[in-house]
């Protein structure tokens, strides 16, 4: 029964992947109602939230539902909302994992046959060899900060610079080339973010602006500028409502913002110790962590209804040391399935750190030396999960190379580096079948490597 179970639950998220790329607008009724099947079986097993979910796979109106309406925009500019949760009307949260999963609940195992299906028999670090460059953009001035692919969408890549602006790439259909670029900051890009249906950008700046725009035409649509007048060193949509965001400022404010009035909600601010260098949100949007330039990563539990921030515990990374990127996975690997969260950190380290409890607790697990010390270097994991044992990450380095991890081998676990960049590496991205990589440096330079 066991092992009948094992594989039910091995199909749906099979068929999940599947979906990505069959499912079209066009579905008949039967297949639109087989997507709502599947939707609310993955939530009920796996406690999978909409954004984990391709957005072409999802029936339409619970693609409607994440959007977000700006007061005062006209119809043409933004989406009509079917929010689940319009940052003022108190609706409830969706429920999310709550921390490690429970004894004896389904978690990945190596008998993965789709899996393999997938990556075929290669080992696992032939399966992160590339093939060589695809493209290189170089239509930026000054250092790339961020490169990020849209969600489920394998082509459509943003850029920020400290050159002031962004740009917006179509890599995977065609001739590579630049779409949008994006001018309205006055001052250097620090970051920005894809809401969850990618048809807003949200950016921050050196300027103390945070800035709206639409995807499909380039055109700015909301400026906001930071409540203490302080540098917007980070900011993220919330992954299940695009009407929330979260900035982290130069005055150690993390700060919940309503994109769709521009105000700031009241128990929505908090103050940490030091400037506020990176965010991330778990995949149920319930627990935020933030880290500072002064080493130290601060969890909040967020409430969906009103914007309001919590403080849970408090991490020190290592004192002094700049926490430059926190990713977190729901699962690392089919041999470590809890909670974890990546973080790169200035003082020579990329670490990961298990989540211990409902409050965002963390402990460390793994150390990785990297040459990390004074630029704003970025990490990710690998977005799919193989059946092999271990589990991938993908790096920058100030060496000027990029760096491949398995984080469950406990020697060497370096598979790979890709060596094109003159400057020290600081954005890495993966597109969500892992068929591009785009890596940025601080020269401007972006690079798409395709992989083998």
């Amino acid at each position: 029964m066991t092992a009948f179970l094992r594989q039910e639950t091995l199909y749906i998220r099979r068929r999940s992947q599947l979906l990505r790329d069959s499912a079209r607008e066009e579905d008949s009724a039967a297949v639109r109602n087989y997507l709502r099947l599947r939707l609310a079986l993955l939530q009920q097993r796996y406690c999978v939230t909409l954004d984990q979910l391709s957005l072409k796979s999802r029936p339409a109106s619970l693609r409607s539902a994440s959007r977000l309406t700006v007061e005062g925009d006209s119809p043409r500019c933004m989406s009509r909302s079917m929010s689940i949760g319009m940052a003022q009307t108190g609706s409830q949260s969706i429920e999310g994992p709550k921390g490690p999963p429970p004894a004896g609940s389904v978690v990945p195992t190596q008998q993965a046959e789709a899996s393999k299906a997938i990556v075929g028999g290669t080992s696992i670090g032939e399966n992160y060899a590339f093939s060589g460059v695809h493209h290189i953009f170089d239509q930026h001035a000054d250092s790339v900060t961020m490169v990020k692919f849209a969600h489920n969408d394998q082509g459509l890549l943003a850029c920020s610079s400290l050159d002031g602006t962004l740009s917006i790439c179509q890599v995977a259909e065609g001739e590579p080339r630049v779409l949008h670029t994006l001018r309205h900051h006055s001052a250097g890009v620090t970051g920005f973010d894809w809401s969850s249906t990618n048809d807003l950008l949200l950016s921050c700046g050196e300027d103390g602006a945070i800035c709206l725009w639409s995807s499909t035409t380039g055109s700015c649509l909301r400026t906001v500028s930071d409540q203490a007048g302080a540098h917007v060193l980070s900011c993220l949509f919330h992954p299940l409502n695009s009407n929330w965001a979260v900035l982290g400022n130069s005055r150690g404010l993390v700060q919940v913002l309503n994109i769709s009035t521009g105000h700031y909600p009241k128990g929505g601010t908090s103050k940490v110790a030091g400037q506020v260098t990176a965010l991330t949100f778990d995949s149920s949007g319930k627990t935020l962590w933030a880290g500072d330039d002064k080493g130290i990563i601060i969890s909040f539990l967020f409430d969906l209804g009103s914007g309001g921030l919590r403080k849970g515990k408090r991490c020190v990374v290592n004192e002094g040391a700049a926490i430059t990127s926190l990713s977190a996975r729901a699962w690392a690997s089919r041999e470590a399935p809890n909670p974890t969260l990546l973080v790169s950190a200035t003082c020579n380290a990329l670490l990961l750190y298990r989540v211990v409890d409902k409050e965002g607790g963390l402990r460390l697990k793994r150390k990785f030396n990297v040459a990390h010390m004074y630029q704003p270097v970025r990490s990710t994991f690998c977005p799919l999960m193989s059946f092999r044992q271990g589990a991938c990450v993908v790096s920058g380095c100030e060496d000027c190379s990029v760096w491949f991890l398995d984080v469950e081998r406990d020697t060497r676990p370096l598979i790979n580096r890709l060596q094109g960049h003159a400057a020290p590496v600081l954005g890495v991205t993966f597109n969500y079948n892992e068929s591009l990589l785009a890596t940025s440096d601080a020269t401007g330079l972006v690079i798409v490597w395709k992989r083998q």
